[in-house]
């Protein structure tokens, strides 16, 4: 189907708003409504029309119980990224703890990614936290600002049309896919930080972006520009050095986390623009949880080329 045909398709836009796409479904008419519309449901949101003709059938005992509720004080809403800003938050409190002489270099050493330490066999030691809290850590201020820039430009977008739970869920399987990318391409690597987390937003919003019909010309440029950059620093580092593996390595960008945590969040992405419908929320489940233990037994290949 083509971009055309996707962005003539009404079920990818608001049905009260023809100009707002969304992911998000009625649970009781199914139409498509965006944060706006969205009012919380016992399971899932309800659109403004499903709400009235509930309201219109409630029983003069439900009526009453609803208005002895309006009493109360009811806070609206929220339809804010919250779990952007939880995860730039929390990175952000990492960041500080790293900055405390001492302190901050044994906060490194139990939190940054090193595969071995995924194999018994080979460090004597088990460490699987790794694969997700690498990513609370950064190497410096211009390293955590620009990587919690990019979360939360792309994250005030893709949230909201996903949900926080999914937001979430495509977030740290893509920083796991981002670390088990080192662990296949470069294994005794030490890493630190985000960006496979945030290439995996791009594969994601990539995908997304394509399957609801958007225009994905400038998120691609900017994706292309992002995995080319290491290489172009690599390649005027050979210039002077005569080394061009070796300028590679002295940049300290891992492009194989944003090469692993990119195709993570590009398959989840997929997932997503595949099951949105109320009625496949347990196969989407599924597949997340399939997908999962894929990316997590891939870790089994090191075990085979290094015991």
């Amino acid at each position: 189907m083509s971009s055309a045909d996707f962005s003539r398709n009404p079920d990818n836009f608001c049905y009260r708003h023809p100009d707002r796409q969304s992911f998000v479904l009625c649970q009781r008419c199914l139409r498509t409504i965006c944060p706006e519309c969205q009012t919380p449901g016992a399971v899932g949101v309800i659109c403004p029309e499903c709400m009235g003709e509930q309201r219109k059938s409630a029983t003069p005992a439900q009526k009453k119980a609803a208005r002895r509720a309006h009493l109360q004080p009811v806070a609206m809403r929220d339809s804010r990224p919250l779990a952007t800003y939880a995860i730039i938050g929390i990175t952000g409190v990492f960041f500080l703890l790293q900055q405390i002489p001492g302190f901050g270099r044994i906060v490194e050493n139990a939190l940054l990614f090193w595969a071995p330490l995924l194999y018994p066999n080979l460090s004597g030691t088990f460490e699987p936290w790794r694969l997700v809290t690498a990513a609370l850590l950064h190497s410096g201020f211009w390293h955590v600002g620009l990587n919690m820039l990019a979360l939360w430009m792309i994250g005030r977008s893709l949230e909201p049309l996903l949900g926080r739970s999914r937001f979430l869920t495509l977030y740290v399987l893509s920083v796991i896919g981002g670390s088990v990318g080192v662990a296949l391409l470069s294994f005794g690597t030490p890493v630190i930080g985000a960006s496979g987390g945030i290439f995996g937003l791009f594969g994601a919003l990539l995908v997304i972006g394509r399957h609801i019909g958007a225009n994905i010309r400038g998120i691609a440029i900017i994706i292309v520009i992002n995995f080319a950059l290491p290489f172009v620093f690599a390649l005027v580092g050979a210039i002077t050095t005569g080394s061009f593996a070796g300028a590679l390595d002295a940049i300290r960008i891992s492009w194989q986390a944003h090469l692993g945590g990119f195709v993570a969040g590009a398959a989840v992405g997929f997932i997503y623009a595949r099951t949105r419908a109320v009625r496949q929320r347990g196969l989407q489940i599924g597949l997340l949880v399939g997908f999962t233990i894929a990316i997590l037994a891939l870790l089994l290949v090191p075990a085979f080329l290094y015991r």
